[in-house]
């Protein structure tokens, strides 16, 4: 079989002109800086990973030539046409050397010094066959962990190498028995170095998170001036340091904390660069412009450019008058509103105050909303009082008003929300009151006269302790208005219908008396009057008083909803809570899909804003300050220590700069940040920041003008699921989703049905498959994907997931009664495994659950019912036959010759025990438990196993059961002593009564002991006489099955280490050709691809 794509942590990189090259399992990708994207990729160091990139940068270098190192082996690259193209020099291939490279270094006449695990020093000629031209030993070092060269030639090179127990060891190679230095202090293991030779300077990393930088002079001539003292001691990694450079005197490091810091002469942070998803591996500097890079364990290559210090931006403003709201009326307006009710403005470009209304306009409970005017150079304004009065005013001119009362207490919430089909200059204000009542007006703004006002509705709010609306926003389907209030729920209205009569009334501007204009629908006020104000709230019974067509109550919980905004088709809601939810409207009811948690610590979100360029910011508070979030990069663009979200602010975005004014301390602040390019770039997308634990093959799409794209879904202990697809141009790994559900690790994944084109569940639209995530703490996760060809997005697929479904054990006991009587479950259970009940469903019984059993921790199977309309999901089903760890679960359907079925569960567990269970009965009373009860159910047993096997001698970790075409069963497993074991079952019935009991009879058992050297991972049977098997032995070995057992066919060398699981499928070519595909995952994820054997002829009965 051979690689089709690779996804592997990132453990070299180096800059070589203009592309960055790094190192990924053994291949080595190029990425372009000029142009961006990746130009190359290469597999150079066949078995072993690329631990080293050193490019020739000495005099009279050849431009283009780099060094790629790891393990044993060694390989010299040519980098062509800005990494456009890359070439194994020197005999077009990689060499195995005597004993491990831990660095590389070039020396005059375009060799390379190397320094070898068996703490010696060899000059290496790489051109030709390679020789070995001369050896030194350097005595005394002890266990190396990471070594750095310096020097020109053999007789100036020295070496510096961090051995284990925290020493830096420092030789001469003229004089290599004797240690020039010793650099003693760190107290764990040294496990980076990086050597400046113009400073003298020397960085260390440890694993005591530490960095230290020495004083060693110039290592590479004569006898060195440094005295080896520490200059400088940092601290500030949360896990062990695993790689530094030098940028001048001061070191920049990388962790596996996933930080990369950026140190001052003080050994204090300068800078702290985050946004990979895991441990970081390689950090590399650009020797011009100062660039770094930085790659780690989410397989993810990121470029930093460096960005010049600024002063603080924040300013204080010195407000005329105490401020109680503050908000900023475009990039250079910021309006304040004071504890009397007064409202002022701040003009930027002036550096000055204006009062805009006195003290005594709205009162002291006032608030305060304001929507920019065409052309951005004015802002209509609308200040609730606590009388329940209402001023409207453009703030240019603030004399011409229009005061409406609107209820008979305080106006409590005020907001403008924009409306499709307005015409420019209107807006949509909406304004809501004691008892719950909320009013929509349509205010238009006249040049020169006061604003027309007209009422269009009045809703009423649902019954609660804080009855007020916080936001709002008008659906593009038309005629619905969402709106979101302080009790965190969302409440849907219908705004198409209207009073259908005229109303008469008087309103007031600028002391004139203006009636209302006859025969509208609804109340319309001109500026004719010399009523002192115009009183809404005598006239409210003219317009229906409308409730919600349909209410998520408390959907973000008590702190309340604070932004509601529709974008793409789809509804995102954000609270209080640290969530947003996307959702859509069905039949005019609201319908959750998911619920997205941006990052750890994010307590209150407050808004999220749609970039042009496809990112998703996300505004909120972290502690006490403000951060603007970036989905796409992983980071705070912005984090301003504003005191926390309670306190009054405000945030605009312009072309020109970022600004957020806040009040603290009494006063009003401002932050400007001028818009300057993204520090970060992307380079490699990140996947998951630690191990794989478990892979599927959800299906194919159907792109137009290229092939099906395989659309895979991965789960990680990282606590998320992604959902992918790989890159043809790049060969990379692009999410198109991220599930962050689990509240512990992803351990299992099963879809439903596996679906592509022309199969059931593939339509015109796409792929739609059911997807199943269970792992630690006992948690359940049910998920609807829909999958479509997406030309503009980088996979060429875009996915759409709907949460469906949840469930938890721990809440799942809380709700039983009498449960200070039981045996409380433990929180540490783990569903080990997932197999769906195929076809549950028939005519004679129709029903429209779904059935899947689940293997668990705490020694059970247990068996869960989905019904996906009502979107719930109930345990129906379990058994404690096992009395340990049950590590697999497979369900089969056998259906005999009458059509007579039944439902089989296979198990096995730590004890090498495979158990089979015939379920079909405990499934149909589950379906008549489920049907008759409306909430939980109490599980049903299931029984005693039919069969029992015992397979192996220990643990179980993989399992398959083939479907014979004569109708038996095929049941594969493999185990931890490296063992493979296959059985063939025969399932019978007692008599012909369709009641009568099942029987399992094995008629044939085939074992291979030591079929490999560790524990065999992922097992599939791919016809009655071929096998496929893969260990954490990094071995994918394909067997025949035959009268005499298995036989080896082949086996492959695949790099993913640590394999946790393994998934298979075939694909047939147009001309006829019948591929087998496979996709591995551990630590990384790799596809690879290999022809399939023929049949064997149909073998002659005998004579």
């Amino acid at each position: 079989m051979e690689p089709v794509a690779l996804v592997a942590p990132v453990t070299a990189l180096e800059f070589a002109g203009d592309a960055l090259l790094a190192g990924t399992g053994p291949e080595v990708v190029a990425f372009r800086l000029s142009g961006g994207g990746t130009a190359a990729r290469r597999n150079v160091l066949r078995e072993a990973t690329v631990l080293g990139l050193r490019a020739d940068r000495g005099p009279g270098a050849t431009a283009g030539r780099v060094a790629a190192f790891g393990g044993r082996w060694l390989a010299v690259l040519a980098v062509r046409a800005g990494g456009a193209r890359l070439a194994v020099c020197g005999g077009g291939e990689a060499r195995e050397l005597r004993a491990r490279v831990w660095e590389a270094r070039w020396v005059l006449g375009g060799r390379l010094a190397l320094a070898l695990g068996c703490g010696a020093v060899a000059l290496y000629e790489w051109r030709g066959g390679g020789c070995w031209l001369r050896r030194a030993s350097c005595d005394g070092a002890g266990a190396l962990r990471c070594a750095v060269l310096a020097g020109t030639g053999w007789t100036r090179l020295a070496l510096a190498a961090g051995t284990a127990m925290g020493t830096v060891v420092v030789w001469r190679v003229a004089a290599a028995q004797v240690p020039q230095q010793r650099l003693c202090g760190h107290c764990g293991a040294v496990l980076a170095l990086c050597y400046s030779a113009p400073r003298g300077l020397l960085a260390s990393a440890s694993e005591d998170r530490s960095v230290r930088l020495w004083a060693v002079g110039d290592l590479g001539g004569g006898d060195g001036d440094g005295d080896g003292s520490c200059l400088l001691v940092c601290y500030g990694h949360g896990a062990r340091v695993a790689a530094v450079v030098l940028r001048g005197q001061c070191p920049v490091s990388a962790g596996e904390d996933g930080a990369c810091l950026e140190w001052d002469c003080g050994g204090g942070v300068r800078r702290d660069r985050r946004g990979h998803r895991g441990a970081l591996r390689a950090l590399a500097l650009r020797p011009a412009g100062g660039c770094l890079a930085t790659g780690g364990d989410d397989g993810g290559v990121r470029l930093w450019r460096p960005r010049r210090p600024a002063p603080a931006p924040v300013a204080a403003l010195r407000a005329p008058l105490r401020p109680r709201s503050v908000l900023l009326a475009g990039p250079r307006r910021v309006l304040v509103l004071g504890e009397a009710g007064g409202l002022a403005a701040y003009e930027a470009a002036a550096g000055r105050w204006a009062v805009v209304l006195p003290s005594a306009a709205g009162g002291p409970r006032a608030v305060l909303a304001a929507a920019p005017l065409p052309g951005g150079e004015d802002t209509l304004c609308a200040l609730g009082g606590g009388d329940g009065r209402l001023l409207l005013f453009a703030l240019s001119c603030p004399g011409d008003t229009t005061e409406l009362r609107l209820f008979e207490g305080a106006v409590r919430g005020l907001g403008w929300a924009p409306r499709p089909g307005l015409p420019p200059g209107a807006s949509s204000l909406l304004a809501s009151g004691p008892d719950g009542e909320m009013l929509w007006l349509d205010v238009t703004h006249r040049p020169g006269r006061a604003p027309r006002v007209q009422v269009m509705g009045r809703y009423l709010l649902p019954l609660c302790k804080q009855r007020w609306h916080t936001c709002a926003a008008f659906l593009p389907q038309g005629g619905l208005l969402l709106c979101g209030d302080r009790r965190g729920s969302l409440l849907l209205f219908s705004c198409c219908r209207s009073s259908g009569q005229a109303v008469e009334s008087t309103s007031v501007a600028n002391g004139s008396t203006d009636p209302v204009v006859e025969g509208a629908t609804n109340p319309v006020y001109e500026d004719n009057s010399s009523e002192p104000e115009l009183s809404c709230f005598s006239h409210r019974e003219a317009l229906p008083l409308e409730t919600p067509v349909s209410v998520l109550f408390g959907l973000h919980e008590k702190t309340g909803v604070t932004s509601v905004t529709c974008h793409g088709g789809y509804i995102y809601s954000t609270g209080r809570d640290g969530v947003y939810r996307q959702l859509r409207v069905q039949d005019q009811k609201l319908e959750v899909l998911r619920k997205h948690r941006p990052c750890k610590g994010l307590q209150w979100i407050e808004e999220l804003r749609f970039t042009a360029d496809g990112d998703l910011l996300v505004l909120g508070f972290h502690a006490d300050n403000f951060v603007v979030w970036s989905s796409r990069m992983g980071e705070n663009l912005h984090c301003i220590p504003c005191g926390g979200g309670h306190r009054s602010w405000s945030y605009c975005s312009s072309p020109e700069a970022e600004i957020v004014a806040f009040i603290k301390c009494g006063d009003v602040l401002l932050y400007q940040h001028g818009v300057e390019p993204r520090e970060q770039q992307v380079l490699l997308p990140s996947l998951h920041g630690r191990e794989i634990t478990c892979v599927r093959r959800l299906g194919a799409v159907e792109v137009p003008g290229r092939a099906a794209i395989n659309v895979f879904v991965t789960g990680s202990e990282d606590t998320t699921a992604c959902v992918l697809v790989l890159s043809e141009c790049s060969q990379a790994a692009v999410p198109l989703a991220r599930l962050s559900d689990h509240v512990s690790s992803v351990r299992v994944l099963v879809p439903a049905s596996l679906v592509g084109p022309g199969e059931e569940g593939f339509d015109d639209e796409g792929l739609s498959t059911l997807l199943f995530s269970a792992g630690g703490r006992a948690q359940f996760e049910c998920y609807r994907l829909l999958c479509a060809a997406d030309p503009t997005s980088e996979g060429a697929v875009g996915c759409q997931v709907i949460h469906v479904a949840s469930h938890r054990l721990d809440e799942h006991w809380e709700r039983k009664k009498n449960r200070h009587k039981l045996v409380k479950m433990d929180p540490e259970t783990r569903y080990m495994s997932l197999s769906v009940v195929p076809r549950t469903s028939t005519k004679q019984m129709p029903t429209p659950w779904k059935f899947l059993a689940a293997a668990c921790s705490d020694g059970s199977v247990r068996v869960f019912g989905l019904l996906e309309a009502a979107r719930k999901l109930v345990l129906v089903a379990e058994s404690f036959h096992h009395q340990r760890c049950v590590l697999k679960v497979e369900a089969f359907l056998h259906t005999q010759a009458g059509g007579e079925r039944r439902h089989l569960l296979c198990s096995a567990a730590t004890d090498g025990g495979i158990a089979f269970w015939d379920i079909t009965s405990p499934i149909a009373d589950a379906v008549d438990a489920l049907n008759e009860a409306e909430g939980e159910v109490k599980p049903l047993a299931l029984g005693a196993p039919l069969l029992t096997v015992m397979a192996h001698s220990c643990g179980v970790n993989s399992l398959h059961i083939y479907e014979t075409p004569e109708g038996r069963y095929l049941v594969a497993s493999g185990s931890d002593d490296g063992s493979i074991h296959v059985c063939l079952l025969e399932v019978t019935l007692d008599g012909d009564n369709p009641m009568a009991g099942t029987c399992l009879h094995v008629l044939e058992r085939v074992a291979q002991p030591c079929a490999h050297a560790a524990h065999v991972t992922g097992i599939r049977v791919l016809r009655p006489d071929l096998l496929l098997s893969a260990s954490v032995d990094q071995r994918l070995t394909l067997w025949q099955r035959g009268p005499g057992g298995l036989e080896e066919l082949s086996t492959t060398f695949f790099h993913v280490p640590d394999l946790a699981e393994m998934d298979c499928w075939e694909v047939v070519e147009a001309g006829g050709e019948r591929w087998l595909y496979c996709v591995l995952c551990g630590q990384g994820l790799e596809v690879l691809r290999g022809t399939i054997p023929p049949e064997p002829p149909p073998s002659e009965p005998p004579q």
